[in-house]
């Protein structure tokens, strides 16, 4: 028998993920009324702001899906119950933070507000419902997910409520999101219920392809999301300690890169040196995979990943100290600019950012920094830091533009890799910088012969 189709769909987190990945949905599938619900009143007053360029996440090309679909078949709200009430379907797209205290602190996934989510569903929830996982979540959730659920088969007016559950994780890369969406590698979901799944594979085969929607078992779905961060991010620390090498050796990481990754069976994706791996998942996923493999006795494997996390601080940590080996073994009241505070460009995410541990590691060494990003607003920076903007020792400001932010710098780290970074002008740049000054070039996209020619030192990741 063909399952009923999904009219109403619930999505519960108005966040990085849940906000773009409903409002293509509704793009793409008008005759589905979806809802985004969010207990934080600011966050949906956000979505619902007549100027687009005001919604609280920013992805290039949100703002143009957002306007086709809201106030149609797309809304936000903060009336948890009564959308859930309505909705054949109700995504979990919360925050899975890792744990700060407690059993597995510093590794483990806090789950307090996935469960809190799934407790709301099994008592808001009327007829059958589909529950599906779109947070990143520990394998073996999904158990306690369907636990919850099935002690509430019964609704306060006596009707019967029943469940499904199923994993759908996200593939998406923060700064592309809405064109990983829009075509896919693969969409996944795993479950059970057969008819369950189907329903939900037939939303995305509205657009998808349907030899790009797997299905699998839920521990299987569960578990590809944690191993695909985890290898993506194996491969950004593998790159970095060739890096390492090649500033040692004489070498080229670039060139290195270029030579291994013409090999079909390594490819050329991720193999991009920097100042490491940030976002939301890549450090937490990885931490959380490591806690899962001492959980089940497999200390050695547990190890081996955690070595990748290791070695990413260790690059951040490398860079800081650089910086200061090469003004002379000193920042102390020196003036320090930072280019880029963003995870990585074309978002403004800052979770889990290259930019905060260098740059808590320089303030610590009592520089002044003068930070400049397009897109990250001042607030974020000073909850980032965790110390307000001020004129004092040891401090930071925001500037307005790359130039401003150079005024009586000694230095200058590019950190995050936007556009307009690439094509500085360096002769205005050194205009305003204090001498011997230098290029702390970490995403390696600068114009070095054009910084070298105004006069700076240069210093590039992976060059010998």
């Amino acid at each position: 028998m063909t399952p009923p189709p999904v009219r109403s769909i619930c999505c519960m987190g108005a966040g990085y993920v849940g906000g773009p990945t409903m409002a293509v949905i509704a793009d793409h599938c008008p005759e589905i009324q979806v809802t985004v619900v969010d207990l934080n009143a600011e966050r949906i007053a956000a979505w619902n702001a007549p100027d687009l360029t005001c919604l609280p996440v920013y992805e290039p090309g949100l703002d143009a899906v957002v306007a086709r679909s809201r106030g149609r078949n797309l809304h936000f709200s903060t009336e948890v119950d009564a959308a859930i009430a309505s909705a054949d379907m109700v995504f979990l797209s919360v925050n899975t933070p890792t744990k700060t205290r407690g059993v597995g602190a510093g590794q483990a996934s806090d789950l307090r507000w996935i469960e809190a989510c799934t407790r709301q569903v099994a008592e808001a929830a009327q007829g059958h419902t589909i529950v599906v996982e779109k947070s990143t979540l520990p394998v073996r959730t999904a158990e306690t997910v369907q636990t919850i659920l099935s002690a509430s088969q019964q609704s306060g007016d006596g009707t019967a409520k029943s469940f499904s559950v199923l994993s759908n994780p996200e593939f998406l890369a923060e700064g592309t999101a809405i064109a990983d969406l829009e075509s896919p590698d693969r969409v996944l979901i795993g479950g059970q219920d057969a008819d369950a799944l189907e329903a939900l594979a037939g939303i995305y085969s509205q657009w998808v392809p349907s030899e790009r929607i797997l299905r699998t078992n839920l521990w299987s779905s569960e578990l590809s999301k944690l191993t695909a961060n985890a290898f993506l991010a194996q491969r950004v620390s593998s790159i970095n300690s060739i890096a390492a090498l090649c500033e040692a050796t004489g070498a080229d990481v670039k060139e290195v890169a270029c030579a291994i990754g013409t090999d079909s069976r390594i490819g050329s994706r991720f193999l991009k040196s920097g100042p490491g791996f940030g976002g939301s998942c890549f450090q937490k996923d990885i931490l959380n995979l490591v806690y899962l493999c001492r959980h089940y006795g497999l200390v050695e494997v547990a190890e081996y990943w955690e070595q990748v996390v290791s070695l990413n601080n260790w690059q951040q940590r490398r860079i800081a100290k650089l910086v200061v080996q090469r003004l002379f073994n000193t920042v102390a009241g020196k003036t320090i600019a930072l280019l880029g505070f963003a995870f990585k460009a074309d978002t403004n995410d800052t979770r889990e950012s290259p930019a905060i541990r260098i740059a808590k590691d320089l303030l610590e060494e009592g520089a002044q920094l003068s930070i400049f990003d397009p897109k990250v607003s001042t607030e974020q920076i000073q909850r980032d830091l965790g110390v307000p903007p001020t004129d004092g020792d040891s401090s930071w400001k925001q500037a307005t533009d790359p130039v401003l932010a150079c005024q009586g710098a000694d230095a200058v780290l590019i950190l995050t890799e936007w556009n307009h970074f690439n094509s500085l002008d360096w002769k205005a740049v050194s205009s305003v910088m204090r001498r011997p000054a230098w290029l702390f070039d970490t995403r390696a996209t600068a114009d070095k012969q054009a910084a070298l020619s105004a006069g700076l030192q240069v210093w590039t990741v992976g060059e010998g």
